[in-house]
């Protein structure tokens, strides 16, 4: 479990050894989730020099909500203290900056299959492929400390369907154990569905659209949430103990209160708390 904790903290954004590199790379359109848009590769205009967000503590109320959700999964300190060796994009060439914003991309991308494979270890019921589950965790993060060039040729895609048959066969396992039948709602549309205290025990939401469903109450007791799109999802009185594959942007997406039982892989939004008062 200790092992686990450290590789997650691993796995965590640390803006203060980041060189604003999602405020950068990442493109995004006007939107209910940003005030303006922005192409890829161009720094947003709130980026400060000191690569902080100018207006961190009031992103929801200017209408950045996008920004609060997202997680690079430890990629931006990754990239830009060891693959780049702590050399900030604004001093270098056009071409260097281009190449750490296209490395940032890819590392994240294998930072998140690195973190569905650390939670996956963590299952007991999934101990029949842990050993596969170890040296697919140990592959993927050799990758991630790949070269500049290495990244740019490596065929992401790829590693992410090797990846997947694993934690589809961890769900298989992790669900196997509880009662009942367990509903099979994989890339369902669930838009704005009413599923008020819904029995989903066990449930598979693999790249479920759950965005605005009414989830008040429902019981998501060991229900895989890869991919579930949550955004606006209201999750107030639903116990999510035991789901796994739920991250913290996931969570952050959604609606939900104190009354909202979580496992422990994830924390409580602190806006859940603020939007009570």
């Amino acid at each position: 479990m200790s092992e686990q904790i450290s590789e997650r903290a691993r796995l965590s954004g640390d803006c203060a050894r980041c060189f604003g590199l999602c405020c950068v790379a990442l493109p995004f359109a006007a939107s209910a989730d940003f005030a303006f848009a922005k192409p890829a590769g161009t720094p947003c205009r709130n980026l400060g020099g000191d690569h902080r967000c100018g207006i961190h503590a009031e992103l929801r109320q200017k209408g950045f909500n996008g920004c609060t959700v997202y997680d690079c999964f430890g990629a931006g300190q990754q990239v830009s203290q060891v693959t780049f060796d702590g050399r900030d994009w604004r001093g270098g060439s056009g071409a260097e900056a281009r190449r750490m914003f296209d490395a940032f991309l890819v590392v994240r991308q294998l930072h998140e299959l690195l973190w569905y494979l650390t939670e996956a270890l963590g299952l007991a019921a999934a101990r029949p492929v842990h050993a596969d589950l170890r040296t697919a965790l140990r592959k993927t993060g050799e990758l991630a400390l790949g070269t500049p060039e290495e990244l740019a040729a490596l065929d992401v895609a790829a590693q992410r369907r090797e990846v997947d048959v694993l934690l589809l066969r961890t769900s298989e396992l992790a669900r196997a154990g509880v009662r009942g039948r367990k509903k099979d709602r994989r890339g369902a549309d669930l838009m704005g569905a009413r599923l008020r205290g819904a029995d989903l025990r066990g449930a598979s939401l693999r790249g479920a659209y759950l965005i605005a469903a009414d989830l008040t109450g429902a019981d998501l007791r060991h229900a895989d949430l890869i991919g579930a799109d949550l955004r606006d999802a209201d999750l107030r009185d639903a116990d999510l103990t035991g789901a796994f594959f739920l991250t913290q942007p996931q969570l952050d997406a959604a609606r939900g209160d104190a009354g909202t039982r979580l496992p422990a892989s994830v924390t409580r939004p602190v806006h859940w708390t603020a939007a009570a008062l």
